[in-house]
């Protein structure tokens, strides 16, 4: 299927490493033209390098940088001449008990996991609408959904976004212009992220990583992690043409883990 959105401009944060990665590849093959950030440059610039070989006929920049800090997402917006996508994406903070976190931990928590998202999202969609299509794809988590105890500042911050997002995305002066503002929400994919997961977890139990690896898997119904690849795929349906009737939305890609009904 062709996703009708060639030539356009997208803003991918966290793009060098997991599901960013997979999600920016996945565009490059439409033939979008790419602004890619990450934190760690020499990853990011390789990166690009091999966007730029699945369509040689696309721009790719790369911003390296921290993208909760106002001056690199400033660098970020203003690379691209417009901005047709924005990808928010941004590693989670770490486990914990609610009884140890700070009042910092929970700043950082939110100030990457939400205001930054919010303030990306705030510097472009006017322009989106006015222009007359815009996609923006926020990647959250599976525990927005189902919370994760050990995850409560995830928790947390990515249901204020979410909340945030239910609110603007039905805006007329968005929704009405063909600008569309969804949550994709991952479940266990086989990323860097998830293995470090899993070796800290071995390690806690004193099970081997393969047994645990096992274990997890076990309890989803597909039987196996998910492919960075299908998610790109996914996220680029959600960026296309064809999605313009789809906005508010929380999709969940879990393999069926979540035994809900809604």
């Amino acid at each position: 299927m062709d996703l009708g959105i060639a030539g356009r401009w997208a803003l991918v944060c966290a793009a060098s490493k997991g599901l960013g990665r997979a999600s920016a590849a996945a565009l490059a093959r439409e033939g979008v033209n790419l602004v890619v950030n990450a934190r760690d440059p020499d990853t990011l610039v390789d990166t690009a390098a091999w966007l730029r070989t699945l369509d040689t006929s696309i721009e790719v920049i790369a911003v390296p940088g921290d993208i909760t800090t106002a001056s690199v997402r400033e660098t970020a917006l203003a690379a691209a001449p417009q901005l047709d996508i924005l990808i928010n994406n941004a590693g989670g903070p770490p486990p914990g008990d609610f009884r140890d976190w700070t009042a910092q931990d929970w700043q950082r928590a939110v100030n990457a996991n939400m205001i930054t998202p919010i303030e990306l999202i705030k510097a472009c969609v006017d322009d989106m609408a006015a222009r007359g299509f815009g996609r923006v794809v926020n990647i959250t988590s599976s525990s927005v959904k189902a919370p994760i105890e050990a995850l409560g500042l995830s928790n947390g911050a990515r249901a204020g976004l979410t909340g945030f997002v239910a609110g603007i995305a039905r805006q007329a002066r968005l929704a009405g212009n063909n600008v569309t503002i969804n949550n994709l929400l991952p479940g266990s994919f086989d990323t860097g992220r998830l293995r470090g997961n899993l070796a800290s977890e071995a390690k806690g139990s004193g099970k081997s990583v393969e047994q645990t690896a096992e274990d997890r898997q076990a309890k989803i119904p597909a039987g196996r992690f998910g492919d960075p690849d299908e998610f790109g795929a996914f996220c680029a349906f959600l960026c296309s043409a064809h999605a313009g009737y789809l906005t508010g939305q929380n999709v969940l890609l879990d393999g069926g883990a979540y035994p809900g009904t809604f």
